[in-house]
């Protein structure tokens, strides 16, 4: 594999809502490029990248796919990410390995809820933004509306590079703005009325070039193009160029389009930490400094091969050759990279700053993961919070559906695989219903594996609200050797974000000899024992009592956090004390002291937006506020839509896309986005008690 120059290389991943035509037009441009030989479509199941056998049912994406191809002596890493909010967790894990994101836009539908989402996304992400503007030749196209829409949601940055010769059945190409000299017969804005402020938008990034220019002095091509880039990646500007992916009209454009405007690798500011002391640098996109590479995907193929695709930040890449990888002591084995077309690997020797290549079968590799001599930022992804108890229909499959499920949660960092404590149940959760549905397919069709579904579950969280203390004694007698410890504790709220530190001080525990804190559920429990009235030895079985009943819960079976206990005295017996004895009384005394700390039921609370046509914003609105739902604000969308935006709980909004689609005859769009954890309501909690009193009661 030739390496290509750093200022040669465009990684940019495609990203909008769905069916605005992102695979579309990647399939275009491999075929443009002669990267692919045979036709591909969408709609007949032949493209490049929707190559699933998910995805050719429902003719949408499902997992961001890898591509590449070079154009004019530049290499371009293309990246087609799905379009529907459920699977944005492969957008974000795209963004990591690109330089540019290009968000694409129907000119059919404008902007939609998705749009907006990757969008922040990529601004989340630190890298240049482009908007493609696709669908050109469709029926009743409003140009102007759409742009409108566009600087109305973006700004005034967003500014066209490109304008296009008719529209419609009439659309036959597209005219360069900055050419403007050229014949522009047709178009349907006159480019060089825009030229000028396009320029003057691009020659603000240096200030010698500003000032020539300003003296009447044109800068130069070369300048043009380097501004240009300087501007994207400042995001003072974010270009706009039309095309028409199903007809090909405007594909060059594109691509020349990106080349000019796409940012290279050395174009991004890029921290690491060192691994031996943790100092945070600058990377540089050297192919002789450091190596520094992450992986921002995990695919898991029909033949069990583990692919994990990377990003080469810094320094250069080798097949055969050990690597140090953060998080583990050794350095692990990269036998042979690979190039990625889609579904088709070629196996390489090296790659360079900017260029992505996958390994297979490393199992120390998850996604996230950065080899090389600095760590990477983890790629943060947004909780799942749908969840469906779920078993295999045939007896005998529990361990395959526990190693297919294991698989799919490598794939998709927004699924979890959890055991529930009391039932034993695998609960997985994911994004939504749309995504659980689809890990169920994938299920069926890949791992052969079918399975029965419980109601969604909702991950409600138990804690307290006020102060207590209390104890137990456990005391046990049968024949032999008894059972004897007795735990004495003081328990408080423990606010979530509060410093341990700060928060456990002498002042408030005077006693206090050891502080033991777990992050996971916010749990801190203070040793105040004075005179050994709870021998040393037996203080890691108490804990190990608490967190036991803080994983069964205490009032509903649901996980504890927000605690702060304190265990200031207890008793022991030289012959019947023992490790399990104690657990015991840990758990015991926990469980009492909860229940009169003034016990309460957390909720989680999601931020959703609901996209919707203006004459419908009532009707959600009242909807929203059945649902216990508070409306936070509201915004255009443009082309007679409204964006509302709202926090609500979870559980009322798990099956939101039915109702939304039955108020709007299905002109509606949402995202769900985890915001927090609230006290649930009080006749509400009791009605949640009850049932899982009643489930209880029907599993024993």
């Amino acid at each position: 594999m030739t390496m290509f120059p750093v200022d040669k290389i465009r990684n940019v991943a495609l990203c909008g809502h769905g069916s605005v035509g992102k695979t579309t037009l990647v399939d275009r441009i491999l075929g443009l490029t002669g990267m692919v030989a045979r036709p591909a479509d969408v709609d007949d199941g032949t493209s490049i990248c929707d190559f699933d056998e998910e995805e050719k049912a429902h003719r949408y994406t499902v997992e961001a796919k890898v591509t590449y191809c070079d154009y004019e002596g530049y290499r371009f890493h293309l990246l087609d990410t799905p379009g529907y909010p459920d699977f944005i967790g492969q957008t974000i894990g795209a963004l990591r390995a690109a330089d540019t994101a290009a968000i694409v836009i129907s000119a059919q539908s404008g902007i939609e809820v998705n749009t907006r989402r990757v969008f922040n996304e990529a601004e989340k992400a630190g890298i240049g933004r482009v908007i493609i503007l696709n669908k050109l030749d469709a029926e009743n196209v409003d140009f102007e509306g759409v742009l409108g829409q566009i600087k109305e949601a973006f700004g005034d940055r967003c500014m066209l590079i490109n304008v296009p010769i008719g529209l419609g059945a009439s659309f036959s190409g597209v005219v360069s703005v900055l050419n403007a000299d050229r014949n522009a017969a047709g178009a349907v804005v006159d480019p060089s009325a825009l030229s000028q402020s396009l320029l003057e938008s691009i020659v603000v990034a240096d200030e010698e070039v500003l000032n020539r220019y300003f003296e009447g002095q044109m800068p130069t091509e070369e300048e043009i193009a380097r501004l240009m880039r300087r501007s994207v990646a400042d995001g003072t500007v974010i270009p706009i160029l039309c095309v028409s992916a199903k007809s090909g009209i405007g594909l060059k454009e594109l691509l020349d389009g990106l080349r000019l405007c796409g940012l290279s690798p050395d174009m991004i500011v890029r921290k690491a930490k060192r691994l031996d002391n943790g100092e945070e640098v600058e990377l540089a996109a050297d192919p002789n400094g450091p190596l520094v590479a992450q992986v921002f995907k995990t695919r898991v193929d029909p033949f069990v091969q583990k692919l994990s695709f990377l990003r080469v930040f810094s320094g250069t890449l080798k097949s055969n050759s050990t690597v140090p990888m953060a998080g583990e002591r050794k350095g692990i084995k990269i036998t042979q990279l690979f190039r990625v077309q889609a579904s088709e690997t070629a196996p390489v020797e090296e790659a360079g700053p900017g260029e992505i290549v996958a390994v297979a079968k490393v199992e120390e590799l998850r996604t996230g993961s950065t080899i090389g001599e600095y760590a990477m930022p983890p790629i943060e992804f947004p909780t799942p919070m749908t969840g469906l108890a779920i078993t295999p229909k045939s007896r005998g499959d529990e361990q395959k559906l526990s190693g297919s499920l294991a698989k799919i949660c490598q794939e998709d960092p927004t699924c979890r695989l959890d055991r529930d404590p009391q039932t034993k149940e695998l609960v997985i959760s994911g994004m939504s219903e749309l995504h659980l549905q689809l890990i169920r397919e994938r299920l069926k069709r890949r791992d052969k594996v079918e399975v029965d579904v419980k109601e969604p579950k909702i991950p409600y969280r138990e804690t307290i609200q006020a102060k207590a203390e209390g104890m137990y004694r456990h005391k046990k007698q049968t024949g032999g050797r008894g059972q004897f410890g007795e735990v004495h504790i003081r328990m408080q709220p423990f606010p979530r974000g509060a410093k341990v530190e700060e928060f456990a001080t002498k002042e408030r525990f005077p006693e206090m000899k050891e502080v033991h804190y777990h992050e996971e559920s916010n749990f801190l429990w203070i040793d105040s024992i004075v005179g050994g009235t709870i021998p040393t030895n037996f203080m890691p079985a108490v804990e190990k009592g608490f967190l036991e009943r803080i994983t069964k819960g205490v009032i509903a079976g649901y996980p504890v956090q927000d605690v702060c206990v304190e265990v200031f005295f207890g008793k022991h017996h030289p012959v019947d004390s023992s490790e399990q004895a104690f657990k015991t009384a840990g758990s015991m005394a926990f469980r009492n002291v909860f229940q009169q700390a003034k016990p309460a039921l957390l909720e989680p609370i999601v931020k959703i937006e609901v996209t919707v046509p203006n004459d419908k914003v009532g009707d959600i609105n009242s909807d929203m506020s059945g649902r216990r739902g508070r409306v936070l604000g509201m915004t255009s969308a443009g082309g007679n839509f409204q964006t509302i935006s709202a926090e609500v709980p979870l559980a009322e909004v798990i099956t939101y896309g039915r109702a939304l689609s039955s108020i709007t005859g299905g002109q509606g769009s949402y995202t769900l986005e985890f915001s927090h954890y609230d006290v649930v309501p009080g006749n509400v909690q009791k009605e949640i008690i009850e049932k899982s009193k009643v489930q209880e009661e029907e599993e024993e």
